[in-house]
């Protein structure tokens, strides 16, 4: 196990405000020693390639479009991004060039979210299980054999039920603020789970769909954990995009649909714990320390049953890929190379 803190503020991951030391050929670069300052030489990690084109796909699963981004060669392993709440796979699209000249890289869209289709919820009810029956159908649909989770947010209950359907096809995980423990849980979130869970009220699904509006995405997501000058490492293009495919009833009904759901994933917490116990897989925890949503302890917890786990401590916030996406690759590369045949 190692436990860093604050990695950007190590001078190779960048300054405190998030702005690169290096250009930008040096951070495509960044495993190589390439005579800017701060960057580690080959010596002390596996090179770095340039990044694979990134590749804009749709496949159709149990009769519905799913949009995925893909890049790199489909014969190298395998990492499957899965994005949370209010994103789609735009959230990886920093991440994705870092990680796509060294492994095949696969980040689709949930249905209901991003450019996949958007079902009228009036007429299919969302919830986890119907999100990770798509995640399952998409890994059927493009054939993928064997692959490293990516799970931040929403997408670990989907990825911790596509791993417990699929267990010979998982290689390893990489938890990215996504929960699986109470500890990662304040009071206060956990009522919230819970009310809107058992409140079926109208009055209930208005308080619901202020968390879906533009105010709330931006504010209460996005900036929420970047006071200040610490704003500038989030990108505006991040809820300008979720809102596009938020502007409607129906898009947000779906998201909504989706809250009131979430305690079906607290209630799993337990299965997907004895899992981890009896399965052991190389596990790598890159966590966003300033999130006050899925709390530090969160991350900590997954040691209890993975103490051979990996964990780092990210001087960023929810959405530390938006944040640090260097520094989460810096962390992958290696990660990856350690992993078995």
């Amino acid at each position: 196990m190692s436990i860093i803190g604050n990695p950007a503020r190590d001078p190779r991951f960048g300054d405190p405000m998030g702005h690169s030391i290096c250009t930008a050929a040096a951070v495509l670069l960044s495993l190589i020693a390439v005579g800017c300052a701060g960057v580690p030489a080959a010596s002390e990690g596996p090179a770095a390639a340039w990044p694979a084109k990134t590749f804009y796909r749709s496949i159709e699963v149990n009769g519905r479009r799913i949009f995925y981004r893909e890049a790199g060669d489909p014969d190298r392993p395998t990492i499957l991004l899965l994005h949370g709440y209010p994103s789609s796979s735009h959230t990886y699209r920093e991440l994705i060039p870092l990680l796509s000249g060294r492994y095949h890289v696969v980040a689709p869209d949930n249905l209901g979210s991003g450019l996949s289709e958007h079902p009228d919820p009036g007429e299919l009810r969302f919830s986890f299980d119907l999100l990770a029956s798509y995640a399952g159908g998409f890994i059927e649909a493009k054939g993928l054999r064997r692959f490293v989770l990516y799970m931040q947010d929403f997408g670990a209950p989907v990825g911790f039920r596509l791993a417990m359907a699929h267990p010979e096809r998982l290689r390893a995980v990489v938890v990215q603020n996504g929960n699986a423990y109470l500890d990662g849980l304040t009071d206060a979130r956990r009522e919230f789970f819970r009310k809107a869970h058992q409140d079926q009220s109208e009055e209930e699904a208005r308080t619901l769909a202020a968390f879906v509006g533009a105010e709330a995405i931006r504010d209460r997501q996005y900036l929420r954990d970047v006071p200040g000058v610490r704003s500038e490492r989030i990108s505006p293009d991040a809820w300008i995009h979720d809102l596009a495919f938020l502007g409607t009833p129906r898009d947000r009904e779906i998201q909504v649909q989706l809250f009131r759901d979430y305690q079906s994933n607290i209630d799993s917490y337990p299965a997907w714990q004895q899992f981890l116990r009896e399965r052991q897989p190389p596990t790598l925890i890159v966590w966003g320390q300033n999130d006050p949503a899925f709390i530090p302890a969160g991350a900590t917890a997954y040691l209890r049953d993975l103490p051979r786990a990996e964990l780092h401590m990210l001087d960023a916030g929810h959405f530390a890929v938006e944040e640090q996406a260097v520094a989460i690759a810096r962390f992958i590369v290696p990660f990856m190379e350690k992993l078995p045949p």
